[in-house]
């Protein structure tokens, strides 16, 4: 743990070491998804310490206000805004308790990086930035509400539950984006579509072989900022092993694949049941189709393992009519881009997730993440998931469905912010929609008069182990946020 805290002293030192002291010292709150109680009373407390006016909506999100500095008090008000939760995901045999424990930094190069869990710079330095500037003396800036909101990563329902009336700001600073060369408009929705059905047990065939089968290495990220990288999703690859071996008589035990919707699911694990007679001929043809995968996936994902041992037979098995109806349901529900968007090159309009599948102790559970800027395709979408799990005879719910946020070219925040990008750096910054979901159209539909844009360091790896956040794109940001705050023009 010495070396952890060395580690994290170097890190707190770095330049700007105003944020990145809090981006530490809020590093060590425990904050996964539906669990960052102690992130919410961090930021509450934070802003209670300095003498702020600090408040905790009902649902749980916090609110501080800072009054402007000395001649800028007829600025427009500023709402900076971030979410306090992180997504939990670590290594296979890595040892972490994301719900008592802070994260484990390092630096690696020119990256800050997490010792092989997520880091949290998703959105852990928008929150850090924000304190600083809280917490800061000496930086010029208008009047400043702090919007903190909690549960984004799985859900929204911080941005969901945020109660009207509470804002009083007309320009809003959304500190999510991961790449620091981007200034975002607009983003997608999104929709959780959950197949639930359950199976009949059987009894293992006599003289039978057990397999364990086991996909991992998959470099996975971010489901809606990756989806179109085309990296290997282990829940599909696992159902193309599964599907070859129903297919010559094997028998299933049970699949484990994937778990957080917002996250490419990386690994899967099943246990077979072969034919004794088959199954030298079985395992000859999986290692065939192991080699054709790894050769599809070679650039996307090299660390790719796909590993077949022989286990211990299982008590019980899957029906056959079950495992096949199981196996042709997962085939058939789209997985990845489903369409691209015609108006702005390059932007994914919609696209799925197939994120968990679960067949244990009788019970299925597929779910997905969909996501649209087009609420028209996004449904579009959802209803052929939903007709493919029906033909299997799955039940399908959908939940957390949370709109786009539309464009807006001519919007004055992003006019501001794309003259001081080119006099501060010498280019024209990329203005982009963007295929995650952020909290901008949430928020924007209940406060409509909010002029708003997004923007960030960069980001690498969100929603993986393998995280990590550019240090001098974090000193880039920072300029770029205070210049920003210097240049907000007079209320009118």
């Amino acid at each position: 743990m010495n070396a952890h805290n060395d580690m994290h002293e170097r890190i707190a030192r770095l330049d700007p070491e105003i944020l990145w002291r809090n981006f530490v010292r809020f590093n060590a709150v425990p904050r996964p998804s539906k669990k960052e109680q102690k992130a919410i009373e961090y930021v509450e407390n934070f802003g209670k310490r300095l003498g702020l006016e600090t408040i905790r909506d009902k649902a749980g999100n916090v609110i501080i206000r800072k009054p402007a500095t000395p001649g800028m008090e007829n600025r427009e008000t500023v709402v900076l805004q971030a979410h306090v939760d992180m997504v939990p995901q670590k290594n296979k045999g890595v040892e972490h308790d994301f719900e008592r424990e802070g994260i484990k930094m390092l630096i690696d190069g020119d990256w800050v990086t997490a010792d092989g869990t997520t880091l949290g710079a998703d959105n852990g330095i928008g929150v850090a930035a924000i304190l600083a500037l809280l917490e800061s003396k000496d930086i010029p800036h208008p009047p400043l509400e702090a919007l903190f909101t909690f549960d984004e990563e799985t859900g929204m329902t911080g941005a969901h539950l945020l109660e009207p009336g509470l804002l009083k700001g007309k320009i809003m600073l959304n500190l999510d984006t991961e790449n620091d060369t981007e200034l975002d408009i607009g983003c997608a929705g999104g929709i959780d579509v959950t197949a639930t059905g359950t199976y009949r047990l059987t009894a293992p065939m006599a003289g039978g072989k057990a397999y364990h089968l086991f996909v991992k290495g998959l470099t996975g990220g971010h489901s809606g900022m990756d989806i179109h990288l085309y990296r290997g999703n282990a829940n599909k690859i696992m159902n193309r092993l599964l599907y070859l071996v129903l297919n010559r008589g094997a028998q299933i035990a049970y699949v484990r694949g994937g778990g957080l919707r917002n996250a490419i699911p990386r690994e899967s694990e099943a246990l077979v049941v072969l034919p004794a007679d088959k199954a030298d001929e079985i395992r000859e043809k999986l290692n065939r189709l192991v080699a054709d995968i790894k050769h599809e996936q070679k650039k996307q994902d090299p660390d790719l393992q796909i590993l077949i041992n022989e286990d211990k037979m299982p008590g019980q098995v899957m029906h056959d009519d079950d495992a096949r109806a199981l196996v042709r349901a997962v085939y058939g529900a789209h997985n990845g881009v489903y369409r691209m968007s015609p108006d702005i090159l390059d932007l994914v309009e919609t696209s799925n997730n197939v994120a968990q599948v679960r067949a244990e102790d009788g019970k299925i559970t597929i779910g997905n993440l969909t996501r649209s800027s087009v609420e028209s395709t996004k449904h579009d979408l959802v209803n052929a998931l939903t007709s493919v799990f029906n033909l299997a005879g799955y039940e399908v719910q959908t939940a957390g469905d949370y709109p786009g946020w539309e464009p807006d070219p001519d919007s004055p925040i992003l006019g501001l912010m794309k003259d001081l990008y080119v006099k501060l750096f010498d280019e024209q910054p990329q203005v982009e929609a963007c295929h995650a979901g952020l909290e901008c159209g949430i928020l924007k539909s209940k406060y409509p008069q909010l002029d708003v844009i997004s923007f960030g360091p960069t980001i690498e790896g969100a929603h993986s182990p393998d995280e990590r956040v550019n240090i001098a794109s974090v000193r880039k940001f920072w300029n770029y946020l205070l210049e920003t705050l210097r240049n907000i023009p007079e209320r009118k």
